[in-house]
């Protein structure tokens, strides 16, 4: 009895065969679902990369607001800007609607970061704005 049986060293390594194709499909689908994580995972860096790029650009942000408020229309719609730490904010005690409807025109079609927008109709032709535009 001293002889090992050939019969249970066979199906000793037929356990031990299905138990490592066992563990090599876990592991195969654990590297697919990695696979996919990091694909998500790249999108969305890119994808934030990139907000952050035209977002967080402070003098870029900055240069494009002064270009934005020397427009003629604008201009004459005494619209103030004061500057913070944080961000700026723009404010008119009274301005035409059309000079609302340019800068709001030029302001929605660029990429700013806007906190908050108040409008307040005044008369007729007049409103008052505040908007607060963070960097």
């Amino acid at each position: 009895m001293n002889r090992v049986n050939p019969l249970h060293a066979g199906i000793l390594l037929l356990v031990v065969l299905a138990f490592l194709i066992f563990k090599l499909n876990g592991a195969k689908s654990d590297l697919q679902e990695a696979k996919a994580e990091y694909s998500k995972t790249l999108k969305l860096a890119t994808s934030l990369s990139g907000l952050k790029e035209v977002y967080a650009n402070k003098k870029k942000t900055k240069a494009s607001l002064k270009r934005l408020l020397s427009h003629s229309s604008i201009r004459s719609a005494n619209v103030t800007q004061n500057a913070k730490k944080s961000g700026v904010v723009l404010s008119s005690q009274s301005m035409s609607k059309s000079a609302l409807n340019a800068l709001m025109g030029k302001i929605l079609n660029a990429s700013y970061d806007i906190q908050s927008m108040k409008i307040k109709k005044l008369s007729a032709n007049k409103v008052s704005l505040r908007m607060e535009i963070k960097w």
